[in-house]
């Protein structure tokens, strides 16, 4: 599960980032409302945990701006008012759970696992692309009909090619959501992994579709 995190607090940011990763969440953080927004916008998550008071825009303004662009990821807010109408504010404009700092990370968890459970209703239960067809629930890969089994960083690649096919994707968006880390030297492990997997959904077939954008990324497209 990939979180984005929005908190301009740096030892609180830094504190939950680092617990969260080790409940197993990929998180990225983000410190300003600003920068924070643009990564809600620009990359798929499942959740999103915002504060409120944040620098550059509040998370009220981020929460509208989302929502607004049918952005429908589980919003949990964080934030240290406890006033009503703040809390009634941030629910109707879009925010799915709200906690009032200082909470217990225990709650925080549970209530995030609860927001998770929810199903998905805004995603199609089975991705298809030409021939393709990559199904979510069961890790499952078809191609022209015929199963394609994949290790998990390779499905994992796949399944973000497929939710943004014919879009060139970074590098940097590849590593971060699939590993959640990005360097230089990370690079080569992507195009490992990307050889891999054209190995097993391109090569055995007439048509390709994992193309290389040079100086970008890939792009999921049929050739």
């Amino acid at each position: 599960m990939r979180v984005l995190l929005i908190e301009d607090d740096p030892k609180l940011g830094s504190t939950l980032a680092k617990l969260l990763k080790k409940q197993g969440y990929l998180v990225d953080l983000e410190k300003d409302g600003i920068s924070g927004e643009r990564s809600a916008q620009d990359r798929e998550y499942d959740i999103i945990l915002l504060d409120l008071n944040l620098p550059g825009k509040d998370g009220l303004e981020i929460a509208t701006s989302i929502r607004k662009e049918k952005i429908t990821t589980p919003l949990l807010m964080l934030t240290s008012r406890n006033a009503l109408l703040d809390r009634i504010k941030g629910l109707d404009i879009g925010a799915d759970d709200y906690l009032t700092k200082p909470f217990s990370t225990g709650e925080l968890f549970a209530r995030m696992r609860a927001l998770l459970r929810r199903p998905k209703t805004s995603l199609p239960s089975k991705l298809n692309y030409e021939d393709i067809v990559l199904d979510p629930a069961t890790h499952k890969v078809f191609r022209g009909g015929q199963e394609i089994t994949l290790m998990p960083k390779e499905y994992s690649l796949l399944e973000y090619l497929m939710r943004n096919n014919q879009r060139a994707v970074t590098r940097e968006e590849l590593l971060r959501h699939v590993w959640g880390v990005y360097s230089r030297s990370s690079s080569n492990r992507l195009e490992v992994y990307v050889r891999y997997l054209r190995s097993k959904i391109d090569k055995p077939f007439k048509s390709q579709y994992i193309t290389t954008v040079r100086g970008v990324g890939y792009r999921l497209v049929k050739v």
